[in-house]
């Protein structure tokens, strides 16, 4: 590799977003005043992107990046690996589950050769760490707090049991164009393991385990809910419904959105006490954006709603 003078970008190599990140390798590059691009084992950038480039491992090397560096040696400008747990020796990891002893022996555990090869910096998270790897000449990263958001969270829920998942399946695109276009929402369902792995890729959203009734009802009068979903596909099943969901979203301090339809006209007047709105995906997800946006129109639609509790 070659050392170069000035430094043109800083690339973020992660699994996906994480706590190690945001609370040490952020708030380093933010003392240094530099800002960086963060990417995923599978976001490459073009060789051309990697000139004068430092590229920064957060935990994990995927053979991917590995080959693309080793191609492209010449261009980088440093290559950082930083390990907030102890990676590198098999002791210290022979207690965790098999699945996660096999993620570490591949992606950090075996990497150890190649990073000291291409001469890559060793950052840690505790003194720990670097009197352990001492030398290595570790530098050592200091926790710091997240950057606050400029505006609070939103809350979108939707609390469906295992009778609902066609209801589940046709919001997932719904929520995954919601949160895509609106960073300040956030997405909580109550599901199984189906229902996580369904919506795992998605970011800013909660898969909570289903619950008794009463554990739900402690949960729901809970504060943090802004906007509940009540979509209602057209089966032989939800025909036989109530619009008892009305009732579990008022209680939570929400505000809803229904399907259109006889199950919900029962209760939910449009834009009075609540949105009634054909089961259209394109039109749910410019309903809850806009709800999202209108304050006054979701404190209008809650005192309504409570009228009926």
């Amino acid at each position: 590799m070659t050392g170069l003078d000035r430094v043109s970008r800083w690339l973020i190599v992660e699994e996906g977003r994480n706590p190690s990140t945001d609370y040490f390798i952020l708030p380093y590059l933010r003392k240094l005043g530099v800002d960086a691009e963060r990417l995923t084992f599978d976001q490459l950038p073009a060789e051309g992107q990697l000139q004068g480039a430092e590229v920064i491992f957060v935990r994990y090397v995927p053979s991917k990046w590995q080959s693309l560096l080793d191609q492209n040696l010449a261009k980088i400008s440093k290559i950082h690996f930083f390990m907030d747990d102890d990676l590198f020796d098999w002791r210290a990891f022979t207690a965790m589950p098999l699945r996660y002893q096999a993620k570490i022996l591949r992606y950090s555990w075996s990497k150890q050769h190649w990073l000291k090869s291409v001469g890559a910096q060793l950052w840690v998270s505790t003194p720990y760490l670097q009197q352990k790897y001492s030398d290595w000449s570790p530098e050592l990263l200091q926790a710091g707090p997240l950057k606050a958001a400029s505006e609070p969270a939103l809350n979108v829920f939707y609390h469906g049991s295992a009778s609902h998942q066609a209801d589940i399946h046709w919001l997932l695109p719904v929520i995954e164009e919601v949160l895509e276009r609106n960073s300040r929402l956030t997405f909580e369902i109550i599901g199984n393991t189906s229902v996580n792995r369904l919506f795992c890729n998605i970011p800013r959203v909660k898969v909570l385990h289903p619950m008794k009734w009463p554990t739900y009802l402690s949960m729901l009068q809970g504060p943090g809910r802004t906007i509940g979903l009540a979509p209602l596909l057209d089966s032989p099943f939800n025909r036989a419904r109530s619009h008892t969901k009305f009732f579990d979203i008022t209680l939570s301090g929400a505000v809803g959105i229904y399907a259109e339809g006889d199950i919900y006209s029962k209760v939910v007047r449009h834009r009075e006490n609540g949105l009634l709105l054909p089961m259209q995906a394109s039109i749910w997800v410019d309903g809850i954006l806009g709800l999202a946006e209108n304050e006054l129109l979701r404190e209008s639609l809650l005192v309504e709603a409570r009228k009926c509790l």
